[in-house]
């Protein structure tokens, strides 16, 4: 079987393989949906708990807000909102926040725990997700193998 390496940062950068750009968007997809996911169950970038908050936050969160008190990054939600796929190629995906005011919050909870990275879970649920799809296309790259290249 080929070998296919998956680099995970803040952007998916697949090497070995020429997957199509909307296959790539799938992957991305999955990658920023299991991001989100972990953010919104409170974990952290190694699938542990995330830090706690601080003890006033935690009561104005939890009393007033009426919300869990847990650091899931959604005091109003417009971070993660903003937080989409933005620029897709055959090799790479890239996940970022576009508006300033959602970068700067992101900055501000970036330097309390890093936030925007891939944990061991994220990691699995895009390797396998690279795995469904490279098995999808298994045949399509035989066949342009055979043939000497990419079949427009």
């Amino acid at each position: 079987m080929a070998s296919v390496r998956i680099w995970q940062k803040k952007q998916l950068r697949v090497d070995h393989l020429s997957f199509r750009q909307f296959q790539m968007v799938k992957l991305g997809t999955v990658g920023l949906a299991a991001v989100k996911n972990r953010l919104d169950a409170g974990l952290g970038p190694g699938d542990g708990p995330a830090k706690p908050l601080t003890r006033r936050y935690a009561i104005y969160k939890s009393k007033v807000l009426r919300r869990r008190a847990v650091r899931d990054l959604s005091l109003t939600g417009s971070m993660l909102r903003n937080l989409t796929l933005r620029t897709v190629s055959e090799r790479a995906a890239k996940a970022s926040l576009t508006s300033r005011k959602e970068r700067v919050k992101g900055l501000g909870n970036l330097r309390i725990e890093p936030w925007l990275v891939f944990s061991p879970a994220n990691r699995a649920a895009v390797t396998e997700a690279a795995r469904r799809i490279f098995q999808e296309n298994a045949r399509r790259l035989i066949f342009e193998r055979f043939l000497g290249g990419r079949q427009i």
